[in-house]
C-alpha cells in the first residue's frame, strides 16, 4: 500500500501569530516572558505536554484561543515578548574578534547530543547539556556558529522504579512533527537529504532544523521510507546498541554531518567536535580537499588538523570509543580507499602506539592526531588528559602534552528561577544575561537587601518542596500505593528545613551512597527536630549498570525506613525540568565523586546562581571554585589507592560538615529571623563564582584561543591557491628528514656550584643542527628546582637566543635565568622544530635533548 505523507501545523489566528513565531525558536526556554506567555494560555497543558509549545498549540482548545484573543493581559504581554524577541533576533552585529583585517568564518560545533530543553530530548547528561548552553551563548553573543548532531527517534530512556526500587527503563517516541524542528527543504519544497556509505548499503538521512536564537542547529534523520530497517533504526536512540552500532551512529554524525553543511550551502572554516563521536568529521574534510582541490593527504591532513578544535570530556580511558579493527575495516576501508590512503597507515592515526597492530582503533586518538586545539574542560581535568594521551607523544613530558583546558560553564539564564531573575534584573540591571563575565556586574549582589534575597530563596524552597510532593505521589500512585501513603507523600518534606540536593548519573565513581554510609549518624542528622535536615535525590543509571541500579534502589529501601520516609524523596526520570526545580529551590548542593574522575560538572555552578551552597570533593570545576568562604570542600583533593578506605573518611568528612559548621550555620538567625551568616555566604558565592563559571566566559574563551587562532591559520594556509600548505608540508618533510642531525652537544653556566638566591645565570648550550637553519628550532632551557628523586620539578622554560655559529653545523645559544628560590636547583636544554604554523612543536613528534 503506498502512502503519501503530509505535514498538518498548528493555526492560530492572526493576532496570535507571534506566539507561533516563538514557538518555533527555543529563545523562549531561557527568557521567562516567552515561559510566563505560553503557561499563560494553559497552564496544564503547558505541563501535560513537557513544555512543548508546538504540541500545545496543536492541542489548545477553540475556546480557549478566543478566551486569549479578548485578554488583553496576555495580548499585552505578546506583543512585548515579540517584540523583545524581534530586537534579540534582528540585532546587528557580529561577534567583535578585535581583528585588525577581521575575517567572515562560521564555526561547526559538532555533538552526539545537545540538552537545549526538556521538550527536545536527544540528550542524556551533562555532555549535552553542556553543549546546549554552548549554543544558547553562542547565540547571545552573536557568534557565526552552526550545531550539528543527531535526531533521535526514542532520545535517551525515561526512567521508572519498580515497587522494589529496580530501575526500569522505556523508550519515548518522539513525534519530530510536534515539536520545535523545521524539516529543511529544497526550493521544490522537497526535504534536503544527504547519504552515507554503511558497509555494502547507502543510508540516507533527511535535516531538521532546531532555531536556538540566532544559531541553527541541524539534526540528521535516518528513519525514512528510503532505507532498510536497519538503517531507519540508526538514529532511534542515544548511545544504544553494540559498538557496531555506534560506530554506524558516529559515521552518520561526522560524515553524514558534514554532508549536511555541504548540502545546505554552509562551508565553516572552523570545526569543533565535542567529544570524539565526531572524530570522522577530519576524515570527511580531509576527503572534501583532496577531491575538490586536488590536494595529496599529507597535504589535506595539515590544513584539517590547523582548523579542528577538540574537547575531551572523559577522565578515565574506558569512556573513550575505540572499535575493533576489523568493525573498522567493514564500514570505513571503502572511505580510506576511495581517497588512496594506505590502510595502515590510516589505522595508525587511530593508535597511541602506531606500531602496535593489537591495539584497536581509538575515535578520540584519531581526534587528537587531526586536530591542532584540544582541551579538557576543567584545569585538573587538563592535567588527568595529558596523563591519560601522554603515550601519543612518547618523548615529551606530562607538563608538555599539547592538550589544554577552558573550564566549562553554564548558561546562567536557563538554569535560574524567573524569581531570582526579577531580582537580579532589579538589582544588576539587564547586564547580568548579556554581559555574565563582567565581575562588576555581579559586585552589585551585595545591594540586594538579605530579607529581599532570602525571601526569595525561601520561595523557591517551597516550590521545590511542593514539586517534589506532588512528583513522589505520582510515583506511588503510578506503583498502586495505599490512600494513606499517597496522603504521607503530600506531608513529606518541611519547606523551611536545610534542604540537600543530590541528583547526577548513578555511575559508581559518583558514589550515590557515601552520604548513607553510617545510618546511624544520618538518622541523627535527618531526625533533629531543633535543626531538621532533609535530602532530595534524582538520577539515573545506565540501562546496562546493574551496579548503578543497585545504588538507586539501596536508597530507595532507605528512604522507606524510618526516620527517612519524610526526610529523604528519590525523584524518578531526572530530566532537565527537574535540575531547575532542585538547584532553584535546595539550600545545598552535594557532589561527592571519587576525584579525579568528574571532568567538570556543572549542576553545582547552576545550584551557585540560584543561591545554593556547594558541599563538595575537590574535583573538576570546585577544584578552582572553593575557597572555605564560598562553600564546604569534602577532605582536601587527596587521591586514595583504597576506595573503602577513602569512602570512610570522606563519608565522615560530610557528617562532620554538616554537624559542626553547615547545619549551625543555616539555623545561626538574628532578632529579624534572617540567617545573616549564610546569606552573607550566598552572596559572596554568587559574586565570585557566577562571572567565571558561566558558558559565555567559556565560549568567549574558546572563541579567543581557538576559533579566532583556527580561522586565521585557515586563511594564512589556502592563500595563493594553497601555495603556503604546501610549502609548510614541504619544510615538515625537510626538517624531519634531517632532524638525526640534532644533537645538543654541551650544556654549562656562569657563576660555579654555588649561586646567590635572586642572583641571575647564563646558560649556554651547544647546539650542532647540520645544515638546519637556527631559525627552524627553538633551542630552550628547561630549569627549576631538583626533586629527592633527582628529577627537575616545578620547571619552566625559556628561549635560548642564538648567539653564533661556531663551523661544522654547531652553534651557540644562550639566555639569563633568576634564581628565585634557595635549594637544589638544576637545568637542562632541548631543542624543538620552530615555524609560524605550529601550535604546538611536540606535535611533530621532534624532540631533541641534552
Amino acid at each position: 500500500m503506498k502512502i503519501r505523507s503530509f505535514r498538518v501545523i498548528p493555526t492560530l489566528p492572526e493576532t496570535l501569530n507571534p506566539i507561533l513565531q516563538l514557538a518555533y525558536n527555543v529563545w523562549y526556554c531561557w527568557n521567562h516572558k516567552g515561559l510566563r506567555l505560553f503557561q499563560h494560555m494553559d497552564r496544564d497543558l503547558w505541563e501535560e505536554t513537557g513544555h512543548n509549545p508546538v504540541d500545545m498549540l496543536s492541542r489548545v482548545s477553540q475556546g480557549r484561543i478566543m478566551d486569549l484573543m479578548e485578554d488583553e493581559g496576555f495580548l499585552s504581554q505578546m506583543k512585548k515578548t515579540q517584540e523583545e524577541f524581534e530586537d534579540y533576533i534582528k540585532e546587528k552585529g557580529v561577534y567583535s574578534f578585535l581583528l585588525a583585517q577581521p575575517i567572515d568564518f562560521t564555526i561547526a560545533y559538532f555533538s552526539m547530543e545537545f540538552g537545549i530543553t526538556e521538550s527536545l530530548p536527544i540528550y542524556s547528561g551533562g555532555l549535552g547539556i553542556l553543549a546546549g548552553d554552548h549554543l544558547k551563548s553562542a547565540s547571545d553573543l552573536r557568534l557565526p556558529l552552526t550545531g550539528v548532531g543527531l535526531l533521535y527517534k526514542h532520545g535517551y530512556f525515561t526512567q521508572y522504579l519498580s515497587w522494589d526500587g529496580w530501575q526500569q527503563e522505556e523508550s519515548p517516541n518522539n513525534d519530530f512533527y510536534h515539536m520545535t524542528l523545521m524539516l529543511e527543504q529544497n526550493k521544490s519544497g522537497k526535504p534536503i537529504k544527504i547519504s552515507v556509505k554503511l558497509g555494502d548499503r547507502e543510508c540516507w538521512a533527511q535535516i531538521w532544523r532546531c532555531q536556538v536564537g540566532r544559531v541553527p542547529l541541524y539534526l540528521l534523520d535516518s528513519n525514512i521510507e528510503e532505507n532498510h530497517p536497519d538503517e531507519r533504526g540508526i538514529t532511534g536512540g542515544l548511545y544504544a546498541g553494540n559498538n557496531e552500532d555506534r560506530l554506524r551512529q558516529e559515521i552518520m554524525l561526522g560524515i553524514g554531518g558534514m554532508r549536511a553543511l555541504d548540502a545546505l550551502g554552509i562551508d565553516p572554516m572552523v570545526y569543533h567536535m565535542n567529544e570524539g563521536h565526531s572524530f570522522l568529521v577530519g576524515l570527511e574534510r580531509i576527503r572534501n580537499l583532496m577531491k575538490r582541490h586536488g590536494l595529496d593527504f599529507k597535504t589535506a591532513r595539515e590544513l584539517v588538523r590547523a582548523s579542528l578544535v577538540f574537547t575531551t570530556h572523559t577522565p578515565v580511558p574506558a569512556g573513550n570509543d575505540v572499535f575493533d579493527i576489523g568493525l573498522m575495516e567493514k564500514y570505513i576501508r571503502p572511505y580510506v580507499d576511495e581517497m588512496g590512503i594506505p590502510w595502515q597507515d590510516f589505522v595508525a592515526l587511530g593508535r597511541k602506539n602506531p606500531l602496535d597492530d593489537k591495539e584497536g582503533f581509538g575515535a578520540t586518538v584519531f581526534a587528537i592526531k587531526n586536530s591542532a586545539f584540544r582541551n579538557g574542560v576543567s584545569k585538573l581535568h587538563g592535567e588527568v588528559s595529558r596523563d591519560m594521551w601522554k603515550d601519543i607523544w612518547p618523548h615529551v613530558k606530562n607538563e608538555d602534552v599539547p592538550i589544554s583546558s577552558i573550564t566549562n560553564g553554564i548558561h546562567i539564564p536557563s538554569w535560574i528561577s524567573d524569581e531570582m531573575a526579577e531580582l537580579f534584573d532589579r538589582y544588576l540591571g539587564p547586564k547580568w544575561k548579556e554581559d555574565p563575565d563582567n565581575q562588576k556586574v555581579w559586585e552589585r549582589i551585595d545591594e540586594i537587601p538579605d530579607a529581599e534575597l532570602w525571601a526569595t530563596h525561601q520561595r523557591r524552597r517551597e516550590r521545590l518542596v511542593a514539586y517534589a510532593r506532588k512528583r513522589l505521589m505520582k510515583q506511588l500512585s503510578t506503583r498502586g500505593a495505599k490512600p494513606k501513603d499517597l496522603q504521607r507523600a503530600m506531608e513529606t518534606l518541611h519547606p523551611d528545613a536545610l534542604t540537600i540536593g543530590y541528583a547526577r548519573r548513578f555511575a559508581t565513581y559518583k558514589r550515590g551512597l557515601l552520604i548513607f554510609r553510617d545510618i546511624e549518624r544520618l538518622k541523627a542528622i535527618l531526625s533533629n527536630r531543633e535543626f531538621p535536615v532533609q535530602l532530595i535525590v534524582a538520577g539515573k543509571a545506565h540501562p546496562r549498570d546493574h551496579e548503578g541500579k543497585t545504588i538507586i534502589q539501596r536508597i530507595i529501601h532507605i528512604a522507606r525506613e524510618e526516620p527517612f520516609r519524610d526526610k529523604i524523596v528519590f525523584l524518578e526520570d531526572y530530566n532537565m525540568n527537574i535540575t531547575r526545580y532542585l538547584v532553584e529551590g535546595v539550600d545545598v548542593w552535594l557532589n561527592n565523586p571519587r576525584r579525579p574522575l568528574e571532568a567538570c560538572g556543572t549542576s553545582g555552578m547552576k545550584a551557585t546562581a540560584n543561591g545554593a551552597l556547594n558541599l563538595s570533593v575537590q574535583d573538576g570545576w570546585w577544584v578552582e571554585g572553593y575557597r572555605p568562604d564560598l562553600g564546604w570542600s569534602i577532605g582536601n583533593g587527596e587521591v586514595y589507592e583504597n576506595h573503602d578506605y577513602q569512602d570512610q573518611v570522606e563519608s565522615k568528612a560530610v557528617y562532620d560538615l554538616l554537624e559542626r559548621d553547615i547545619i549551625p550555620l543555616f539555623y545561626e538567625r538574628g532578632l529579624d529571623g534572617l540567617p545573616r551568616g549564610w546569606i552573607g555566604m550566598m552572596k559572596k558565592s554568587m559574586r565570585t563564582l557566577c562571572p567565571v563559571f558561566n558558558s559565555n566566559r567559556m565560549v568567549e574563551e574558546y572563541t579567543d584561543r581557538c576559533y579566532m587562532a583556527a580561522a586565521l591559520n585557515m586563511k594564512a594556509l589556502t592563500s595563493d591557491n594553497f601555495k603556503a600548505v604546501r610549502q609548510v608540508v614541504k619544510w615538515k618533510d625537510t626538517l624531519t628528514a634531517k632532524w638525526a642531525d640534532v644533537a645538543v652537544t654541551e650544556i654549562s653556566h656562569e657563576g660555579g656550584e654555588e649561586v646567590a638566591v635572586h642572583s641571575d645565570i647564563t646558560i649556554r648550550a651547544e647546539v650542532k643542527l647540520g645544515s638546519i637553519s637556527p631559525s627552524d628550532v627553538s633551542v630552550r632551557a628547561y630549569y627549576g628546582t631538583i626533586d629527592d628523586a633527582g628529577n627537575l620539578s616545578n620547571a619552566k622554560d625559556v628561549m635560548m637566543d642564538h648567539i653564533k655559529e661556531l663551523g661544522r653545523g654547531s652553534h651557540l645559544f644562550e639566555s639569563r635565568i633568576t634564581c628565585e628560590t634557595t635549594g637544589r636547583f638544576g637545568y637542562s636544554v632541548r631543542v624543538l622544530p620552530s615555524h609560524s604554523s605550529l601550535i604546538y612543536p611536540v606535535d611533530m613528534g621532534l624532540i631533541c635533548w641534552a
